[in-house]
């Protein structure tokens, strides 16, 4: 197929068939830019070609990221839908949004928990979706739609808290487990009723859950299987009932877990955090490449933010090469781009992507 004749979402299904396609598809799955390197980026592409951050990415990007809409109770500044609170912590150049209220973080009692203001899904319009959808496909589309997170157990330990998340699973506590259990019957409604209402134009459904560091996995393999990995399996099933693909997110070093997650039913492994420990672009393809798909890939921890120009394009070459021998592979920053990063390296990245071509 002719490079004209491929529009963003026939490259993105054609790559996550396992094919070849005119150039390897492109995404900023959770990622984007910090507010520092967009505003260099955009500095630089004015200056230069006398166009915007956005205009530079249109033709480039290949999922659109799209979310029902929010109609449910007000909520106070920095309240998600969860009752988390959130607060900003200045970095110096900005300021990330960080848990400032767990609010389960006291509970004590599976009675107290009954009380809990949980969220339904009538708090969410979704017959919006279609025209959200015909919106972003009239931009240059049409596009690979990706729609919703359903990250569970980060939803769940944002409301009871990181540490006591671990007590709780460690010392079999119920409270957690109904906890998790609760987020999940909310997240399986949540993607049954955005597919529903897209009529099958939405192609991937984002899922997420960190369980991996820097050094190695946070929770042993079957502390994972007992606790959270069976919930997962119950909303990819009811994505693939509609024709979709679970593309699943989670930072840090997850190589032991990889046959898990395709055994949970992913389709994507997304972030693909290779500068942590035991993270191998090789053995990922060798071993999962068949059955498993990929997004991300360019490190933000070292070559974006430290790497030279020619550094970054020689990455981004590799992992085309590796990941996207045929086809298989979405290529995109492992995470967000930190401020600090050269907008020169961001250039390199997509225009190295452009021009390398695909091999079968």
């Amino acid at each position: 197929m002719a490079a004209e004749q491929l529009t963003h979402r026939e490259r993105v299904r054609l790559a996550l068939a396992h094919q070849t396609t005119d150039r390897i598809p492109m995404a900023m799955v959770c990622a984007g830019f910090n507010p520092p390197p967009q505003k260099a980026l955009e500095e630089l592409l004015q200056r230069t070609r006398g166009i915007g951050v956005a205009e530079y990415l249109r033709p480039l990007i290949d999922i659109q990221h799209i979310w029902p809409a929010y109609v449910g109770p007000a909520r106070a500044p920095g309240q998600d839908y969860w009752g988390v609170v959130r607060a900003p912590v200045s970095y110096g150049a900005g300021s990330y949004s960080e848990i400032a209220h767990y609010p389960l973080g006291q509970v004590t009692s599976l009675d107290e928990l009954s009380r809990y203001p949980w969220p339904t899904t009538d708090w969410f319009d979704y017959s919006v979706l279609p025209e959200i959808i015909a919106r972003a496909d009239a931009d240059g589309g049409p596009h690979c739609m990706m729609a919703l997170n359903c990250n569970i157990f980060e939803s769940a330990w944002y409301m009871r808290g990181f540490e006591q998340a671990f007590a709780d699973m460690a010392e079999g506590s119920e409270l957690f487990d109904a906890i998790l259990q609760k987020v999940a019957d909310f997240y399986l409604e949540h993607a049954r009723r955005t597919l529903q209402a897209a009529k099958g134009r939405i192609d991937l459904i984002f899922t997420a859950d960190d369980i991996g560091g820097q050094a190695g996995m946070l929770m042993s393999l079957d502390m994972w299987r007992q606790h959270i990995m069976p919930h997962h399996t119950r909303i990819n099933r009811v994505i693939h009932e509609y024709g979709a693909k679970v593309i699943y997110h989670t930072d840090g070093s997850v190589m032991p877990a990889v046959p898990g997650l395709l055994e949970m039913g992913i389709d994507i492994l997304q972030a693909l955090q290779f500068d942590a420990a035991g993270m191998d672009p090789v053995a990922l393809k060798r071993d999962f490449g068949k059955r498993l798909c990929f997004e991300g890939g360019v490190s933000v921890q070292r070559t974006l933010p430290f790497g030279t120009p020619e550094e970054v394009r020689e990455e981004t070459r590799q992992r085309i090469a590796v990941l996207g021998k045929g086809g298989g592979y979405i290529l995109g920053p492992a995470h967000a781009i930190q401020t600090g990063t050269p907008p020169e390296n961001v250039l390199a990245m997509f225009e190295t992507a452009c021009s390398t071509p695909m091999t079968a």
